[in-house]
């Protein structure tokens, strides 16, 4: 059986925040410490950079994917353990999903958050069936992934969100935390999107 692997998304910008940064370090160390390969787009820049060098630096494995247009643009990494040079972003998409067990998301733009809305899509509609969770830092109210969460939450109170899935969508303040549960099967919960936000120990439905 192959070692598994750990899909990250995130910005190819560092953000205005440190803490990013750091973030982004912390789940590189972490996966590498796991024995758990690292599968993400490809770049050398941003938190993108960050994690990948953190994972290496570790000792760990990264595995790039990044489609051809990008390869200048995004300044592919050169020091990876391996790197696929692809032809569409889509291609981009399902082979990374296809290395995968299980995502973890880092801050980030419109990229970051076109993979991952269209893994959760994938995974409602009984696609793949594969964990995603959020990593994520800060008090409660200041965090990057609170709008997202509480436009997640809208999206349930008005019906849009509702059955035929079998994804919970995690969250975590911790690195470790974050790994252990992306590596974990995603169960099903009563046939309905859940968001497990485990920085406050409680649950939107």
């Amino acid at each position: 059986m192959n070692p598994p692997n750990i899909c990250v998304y995130c910005g190819s910008s560092s953000g205005r925040r440190l803490e990013y940064g750091r973030l982004a370090e912390d789940l590189g160390r972490s996966i590498a410490e796991r024995g758990v390969g690292l599968v993400y787009g490809g770049g050398r820049i941003g938190l993108m950079g960050i994690v990948a060098d953190a994972v290496l630096d570790a000792g760990g494995r990264v595995h790039g994917v990044i489609p051809g247009h990008l390869v200048d643009l995004e300044t592919a990494h050169s020091g990876l353990t391996s790197l696929d040079v692809v032809g569409s972003m889509h291609e981009r998409k399902s082979k990374m999903a296809d290395l995968s067990n299980g995502f973890i998301v880092l801050p980030g733009g419109f990229g970051t958050f076109d993979e991952l809305f269209e893994i959760l899509t994938w995974n409602q509609l009984g696609l793949i069936s594969k964990p995603v969770v959020f990593l994520d830092s800060g008090v409660e109210g200041s965090r990057f992934f609170d709008p997202l969460f509480a436009a997640f939450g809208h999206m349930m109170d008005e019906g849009f969100v509702d059955g035929s899935t079998r994804q919970i969508l995690q969250r975590s303040d911790s690195a470790d935390d974050a790994v252990q549960r992306a590596l974990t099967a995603a169960p099903t919960v009563d046939g309905k999107l859940r968001i497990l936000d485990v920085t406050s120990k409680r649950s939107l439905r």
